[in-house]
């Protein structure tokens, strides 16, 4: 058998000759005395020949355990030749399968799945935060240390909740990518006990007393801005739904609505399409949880002035420079941020004002608490009750929701101004 000096030692004599060691292994020394170690070995009955590296760049030590391997191969009915061929392409399909090629492999799959305002955040997360750091690594070679290092860059500009969301991303690729082969952990995991602690959850500013809200509706009835914007944010207050959705309503969305007044409007509904809808993915796929809002004859009429805004338009409020679009999506803030609002009542603080102000009314005129009726005004699954119940339980309170809807409408526009002022144009606040 060689010893490292034997190795070491042999030089160029002007002949190729090799030194053999054991097990088919030797040390094969050219003319010029190059020196490259070689296994050979039976395979499918045929005498083959493998380089396993150069000396001293692979030691004496190494080509026997890589020698002693190709036995171990053998044994299994492996061809070492054939399977040190499969490692380098593996290894190079691996170097090619960077975490972004990844990520965006998931995005494409979820994507279908998601709102289009989600699925654009997610995409738009990652390209910000995630991929300049992460992207070109291959997938392999993360480990949590790195993602912790990227993700701990996000919360030194205080955007914590950003982080953990990034976070539970990266671990959905991860996850995706174990299932497809293609990782075998997920070094996000556990690094959500690492991370700084989310805030408290921020609650909207918002009207606490039916006073209030009739100040804060004040103030947008008389605000300087379009027709389409003020009937915008007095059908937000009248109907309590989000933001969001009243921005994206469409016509074809209400029935038994009349707009010239010919036919009676007393049973007018809106129907929100369960995929506009903020819940579970399963829900929201089910055209079983569609939101059917009643109207008010206050909400109503709404409507009716809006419709003189939206000819042509398939928007209820369609936006300022192309009525194929909707309103803007900063239109509502925008209005409330001018007219000093921000920290006392924001658009989406319309819920808490009548999910806080009704369920007191209820109260106070001598009838018990309806927690559940006002929960499905809002779009909001009852506590203690599961899906699939709320699945054949939801018509079952249309009339008593528009009761309460009416009753919330005639609490509110107490002094307010007739909803025709509105839609006559920008109208300067009194001073």
């Amino acid at each position: 058998m060689l010893n490292d000096a034997q190795c070491k030692a042999a030089k160029a004599t002007g002949e190729a000759y090799k030194l053999s060691d054991a097990h088919g292994l030797s040390l094969n020394v050219s003319k010029t005395g190059h020196k490259s170690w070689r296994h050979k070995y039976r395979y499918g009955g045929k005498e083959k020949l493998r380089t396993l590296g150069t000396f001293p760049e692979v030691t004496l030590k190494q080509a026997r355990e890589i020698c002693k391997a190709d036995k171990q191969l053998l044994k299994e009915g492996k061809d070492p030749i054939i399977e040190a061929k499969r490692a380098v392409l593996a290894h190079r399909l691996a170097a090619a399968d960077t975490f972004e090629v990844l990520a965006r492999e998931w995005y494409a799959k979820e994507q279908p799945r998601w709102k289009a305002v989600h699925a654009r955040d997610v995409i738009e997360s990652l390209e910000r935060d995630i991929f300049d750091d992460l992207g070109s690594l291959p997938v392999m070679s993360i480990d949590s240390t790195l993602v912790l290092a990227t993700l701990q860059k996000v919360e030194a500009r205080g955007a914590i909740e950003t982080a953990h969301r990034l976070r539970q991303r990266i671990s959905s690729i991860f996850a995706y990518g174990i299932a497809k082969g293609r990782a075998i952990a997920d070094p996000a995991a556990h690094l959500v006990k690492v991370l700084k602690a989310t805030p408290p959850s921020r609650r909207w500013p918002a009207a606490k007393t039916i006073g209030k809200a009739r100040e804060v509706l004040a103030i947008t009835d008389e605000a300087e801005v379009t027709p389409v914007v003020k009937l915008g944010s007095r059908f937000l207050a009248l109907t309590s739904q989000r933001p969001g959705t009243i921005r994206w309503m469409r016509w074809d969305e209400i029935e038994d609505f009349d707009p010239e007044g010919v036919r009676p409007n007393d049973g007018a509904i809106w129907t929100v399409p369960a995929h506009k809808m903020k819940q579970e993915i399963g829900m929201r796929e089910d055209e079983d949880f569609d939101h059917p809002v009643p109207l008010s004859g206050a909400a109503v009429d709404v409507l009716c002035q809006a419709w003189l805004f939206s000819e042509g338009s398939e928007y209820v409020f369609p936006g300022q420079h192309s009525i194929l679009k909707p309103m803007s999506e900063n239109a509502l803030s925008y209005l409330y941020l001018r007219e000093g609002l921000r920290k006392r009542h924001v658009p989406h603080g319309w819920r808490s004002s009548f999910s806080t102000i009704m369920n007191e009314w209820v109260i106070e005129n001598g009838g018990p608490r309806d927690p559940l009726i006002i929960d499905l005004m809002l779009a909001h699954v009852p506590t203690g009750i599961s899906t699939s119940e709320l699945r054949y339980m939801r018509a079952a309170f249309i009339e008593r929701r528009r009761k309460l809807a009416t009753i919330w409408a005639e609490m509110l526009l107490q002094g307010a101004c007739p909803v025709e002022i509105l839609a006559q144009g920008r109208r300067r606040r009194s001073t």
